[in-house]
């Protein structure tokens, strides 16, 4: 059956006495920050542009799931990785310069393991860090506690959320935080929630109904839905698939059975108008964190449809909204492509959410004219992490970079494994290969016995005798020597040798059809045996025309030193400037007395921090402002120094109220 798509204007009509939320309609920008930790997280993958973008559809709100709680030490502190704190600074930034809210999302949720009764061991020390830190920045700012709790009870949650908001209230008594439920934040266990006396409050809720529809394919439901598809919305009986074999028996087929009466817009309608009562019978907001379709088993049309029909009835009783999500298996752009916000956007979709729909152009892989960088500091735009290793892999190494902040670590793991950078969309470099363009880089190996590839490869076309045929150069003792010291490499595309391609099991010979203009990635791979033991570094690699770069060799690489991310002698201070704090992090080599002080740029002592034995290993503090008497000094430049038995370092320090 054909479904209309209406644009209606984007309304909402007041129906509370309460102040209503400030924030209508956005978008949950996802698998960024949920990485296992901040040392994974691909910073460059979003970038003010994409907020730019967002925006420029007519979202005033960006909902930004974190796995928060592997952004920290871990217990018992749970201190807060500072690496963190510089990503999320920037995003912050940019939502308060462009006018955005930005909701903190702590989005420490895996949906098949129950959430841990002792879960506000964790929250009520994670969050106030985060309150202190950004308790003076702009009400742009908001808190969300925990996504989707489940498998605790109501009241065992209810109280844990309570202690939380008391923990965050202790440092911080103005930003809004969002609420939810127990049951995965549905709307059904919302009036299963205490009556929370702080005002400052949004209860959220996520809606997925019908659930058959919405997550046909998904591979992490039990059982899993991946065989499922053709589920239509509304329900239309012509159109119903028949129940996958291997799902016979399940609550799919009853699902499926039952769909006549739960696939349909009164239905959908019918549930939400559970939050909708709750909100009226509370007199509080509410708000809907999460919707959306799973695209690879799900009509575009119907899924559209779907879309409307929701945001529809979510603006009809003016609640707020963020869909589930902008790239990825929910999101708004084209099934399979590239995700470009130029050429990539689903039309038919943005028009049934009441979207600002941009103008879209034809994607077309253009030659190269000038040189990009592929890491420096952070891997670069248009550029997604796809390695494979059992090893370490680590783009943010503290240990002496040739220049900036970081430099690329890579250590162990067995052969073939490699730092595999993708580029999206392809790369053609074939004007730059005509035009005597070069690989270069700065690169450093702790001992003798390195060999390794670096190579490109082109991507496999539709043609059955196609590959992905492999360029590369082989770097061993010689170019570069691995004496623990820096090296500069230019290496020209044309000397890079065709080595073949490996596809389905299967190794092919060259044969001279390695295609420079559709460079799918390029790899760095343990071609000729295991690393382990052996660690190389990277810094500043990029396709350039220029010889001019310079190694900048600080200090050398010691014997002993540890190779492993964070674990510089020096300092890292982040933020610097500061505010009202700033987290002093670093790595002190082996146990013994170690202080950490803070002076006035004429040498007076402020406070010391730190004056015990500290153990081998990274250390975070935190300072306030304070001096040893407990009162705040003024703005102005200073010195923190960390001394210990074989180390003084010493970084300034810039303390700006303002």
């Amino acid at each position: 059956m054909k479904k209309l798509i209406l644009i209606p204007l984007f309304f909402f009509f007041i129906q509370s006495s309460q102040a209503q939320v400030p924030f209508h309609r956005g978008v949950n920008l996802t698998n960024w920050f949920q990485a296992d930790n901040a040392r994974k997280i691909q910073f460059r993958k979003y970038t003010k542009k994409d907020f730019m973008d967002i925006k420029s559809l007519g979202c005033d709100v960006i909902r930004l799931p974190i796995n928060l709680h592997g952004m920290t030490s871990g217990a018992p502190d749970y201190t807060i990785d500072p690496l963190f704190i510089s990503f999320l600074d920037s995003a912050v930034n940019w939502a308060e310069e462009l006018n955005l809210y930005l909701l903190i999302d702590n989005h420490s949720f895996d949906p098949a393991v129950n959430t841990s009764p002792d879960i506000g061991q964790i929250l009520t020390k994670v969050w106030p860090q985060l309150a202190e830190y950004y308790k003076n920045r702009s009400n742009y700012i908001i808190y969300e506690i925990l996504n989707e709790p489940h498998g605790i009870t109501n009241q065992l949650w209810g109280s844990i959320q309570q202690q939380t908001i008391d923990a965050i209230r202790s440092k911080d008594t103005k930003h809004t935080i969002i609420v939810g439920p127990s049951g995965y934040n549905g709307y059904n266990d919302l009036a299963q929630m205490p009556v929370y006396t702080d005002q400052n409050l949004i209860y959220t809720f996520h809606f997925y109904d019908p659930f058959l529809f919405t997550h046909q394919g998904a591979s992490w439901s039990t059982p899993s839905m991946e065989p499922l598809s053709g589920v239509p919305f509304p329900y239309a009986q012509p159109e119903m698939p028949v129940c996958p074999p291997s799902l016979v028996g399940t609550w799919i087929q009853s699902s499926l059975n039952n769909y006549s009466a739960d696939g349909t817009v009164a239905k959908v309608k019918s549930l939400i108008d559970i939050a909708v009562n709750f909100r009226n019978t509370r007199n509080i907001n509410i708000f809907c964190g999460e919707f959306g379709v799973y695209i690879p088993n799900s009509d575009n049309a119907d899924r559209a449809f779907w879309y409307q029909t929701v945001k529809d009835y979510l603006d009809l009783k003016s609640i707020p909204w963020t869909i589930w999500d902008y790239k990825g298996g929910f999101g708004i752009f084209e099934k399979g492509s590239s995700e470009l916000f130029e050429s990539d956007l689903n039309i038919p979709l943005l028009g049934a959410l009441g979207f600002n729909i941009p103008e879209q152009h034809s994607q077309l892989i253009k030659p190269d004219s000038v040189g990009f960088r592929i890491y420096d500091d952070y891997i670069g735009q248009g550029i997604q992490d796809a390695s494979y290793s059992s090893g370490t892999i680590d783009y943010y190494s503290y240990l002496l970079p040739n220049n900036d902040r970081y430099c690329l670590y890579w250590s162990g793991g067995p052969q073939y494994t490699a730092v595999s950078l993708d580029f999206v969309p392809d790369k053609d470099l074939s004007r730059l290969v005509s035009s005597g363009y070069a690989l270069d880089m700065i690169v450093r190996g702790n001992t003798t016995g390195i060999k390794f590839d670096i190579r490109f490869l082109d991507s496999k076309t539709s043609d059955p005798l196609d590959h992905p045929w492999r360029m590369r150069v082989t770097l061993d003792g010689t170019i570069p020597g691995w004496d623990k010291r820096w090296h500069h490499l230019h290496i020209p595309l044309t000397q890079f040798t065709e080595h073949g391609a490996w596809d389905n099991n299967t190794w092919y010979t060259p044969t001279g059809k390695f295609d420079w203009s559709a460079i799918d990635r390029m790899e760095i791979v343990s071609e000729y045996g295991s690393i382990d033991g052996k660690e190389v570094w990277f810094d500043n690699i990029m396709i350039t025309d220029q010889d001019t770069a310079s190694v900048v060799e600080a200090e050398t690489l010691g014997i002993n030193a540890k190779p492993v991310s964070g674990n510089s002698p020096g300092l890292i201070l982040m933020p610097n400037p500061m505010k009202e704090s700033t987290l002093i992090s670093g790595y002190v080599p082996e146990s013994g007395l170690a202080k950490i002080s803070i002076y006035s740029i004429n040498g007076q002592k402020i406070t010391d921090l730190v004056n015990k034995t500290l153990p081998e290993g990274t250390f975070n503090v935190q300072w306030y402002g304070n001096n040893d008497h407990g009162n705040k000094v003024a703005d102005g430049i200073y010195i923190c120094r960390l001394t210990t038995n074989n180390v003084s370092k010493y970084v300034k320090l810039i303390k700006q109220s303002k």
